[in-house]
């Protein structure tokens, strides 16, 4: 029997902070500026040295946010600069998350990244008004010019949905089609996540977790909306129904997303172990296969140090490393 393919990404999560200015009422990552520490390079690269080794490709780099006109933001920025470089020199291709970032800081970033990413969530503005009202960042057009700049400058780029947080089905429909006309200019979307929400002991948004099971019609109607060439993901943390996950699949997803330890932003659902996963899929035909965190047709887009560092994961042995 031929299986189907399904990637996933052999990734760990580095934070550099938890504190954030915005206050969304459904996280469960955040804390209040001033009360996280920051991660020091020091204590990143002891982190960073434990994975050597241990079939980790991707690093994480996923931060809350100080404010764009804060005096420690420059800092900041400087912080995750300095902890990419790190995970280079370790032999490990950064993916940045850190919310949105000025032109010129999607273009030093580049120097140090093989891919990068925001999620879009919703673009209904209503969202300020509830779920986003403390939540600055979250104005659609400030995270819709971010996907623009990131194809302008010809970063590879994730983004998302974040599902079950007061959107309508037809708001849902119209974020999916503002990537798709995005992409259409640039061509720069390797993937589109559609994260349900689910309930976290840490957040105040009183609301059920979205009904996974609509999760499959979603997705084909994703499908149909998005060109072929972008993946869609989906956390298989936050589906426990293995019926539900396979249903998934055979509507059109086709990628798991990073898979490591935990899941900073839902810390309470952890992933299940790789091999209970691979047991799973492989009964109903699929076969989970790591990937690099940049997707091939965008290799010549990297700097040509990146392009170095991709090309030592692709002359290698694969099983071996990962």
């Amino acid at each position: 029997m031929t299986l189907l393919i399904l990637s996933y990404s052999p990734a760990y999560t580095v934070v550099p902070t938890y504190e954030c200015f915005n206050n969304c009422s459904y996280c469960n990552f955040r804390t209040a500026p001033g009360q996280s520490p920051w991660l020091g390079l020091a204590e990143a690269g002891q982190k960073l040295e434990t994975l050597q080794d241990r079939g980790v490709c991707e690093i994480l780099i996923l931060s809350g946010e100080v404010h764009p006109h804060s005096s420690r933001r420059e800092a900041w920025f400087e912080r995750i600069y300095e902890i990419c470089q790190l995970a280079l020199s370790l032999g490990f291709l950064p993916h940045t998350n850190a919310g949105p970032l000025s032109f010129q800081e999607m273009q030093r970033l580049k120097q140090v990244n093989v891919s990068m990413g925001l999620m879009l969530e919703e673009l209904t503005p209503k969202l300020l008004e509830t779920v986003h009202r403390h939540a600055p960042s979250k104005v659609p057009e400030l995270r819709l010019q971010q996907l623009e700049w990131a194809g302008e400058l010809k970063i590879p780029f994730t983004t998302g949905l974040l599902l079950g947080i007061g959107e309508s089905s037809s708001d849902r429909i119209e974020t999916l089609e503002a990537i798709a006309q995005i992409y259409d200019r640039w061509g720069h979307i390797q993937e589109v996540i559609l994260q349900p929400h689910s309930r976290g002991q840490q957040q105040s948004f009183d609301a059920p977790a979205f009904d996974v099971y609509q999760l499959r019609d979603l997705i084909a109607k994703a499908r149909e909306i998005l060109p072929d060439a972008i993946a869609i993901q989906i956390p298989p943390n936050l589906i426990s129904d293995p019926n539900v996950l396979l249903d998934c699949l055979a509507a059109g997803a086709t990628d798991l997303g990073g898979i490591g330890p935990k899941d900073e932003v839902n810390p309470d659902y952890p992933h299940l172990k790789l091999q209970k996963l691979r047991e799973i899929l492989e009964s109903s035909g699929w076969e989970l296969e790591a990937r690099l965190p940049v997707y091939p047709q965008y290799y010549e887009w990297l700097t040509p140090q990146l392009q170095q560092s991709v090309k030592k994961y692709l002359n290698c042995d694969r099983e071996r490393i990962f």
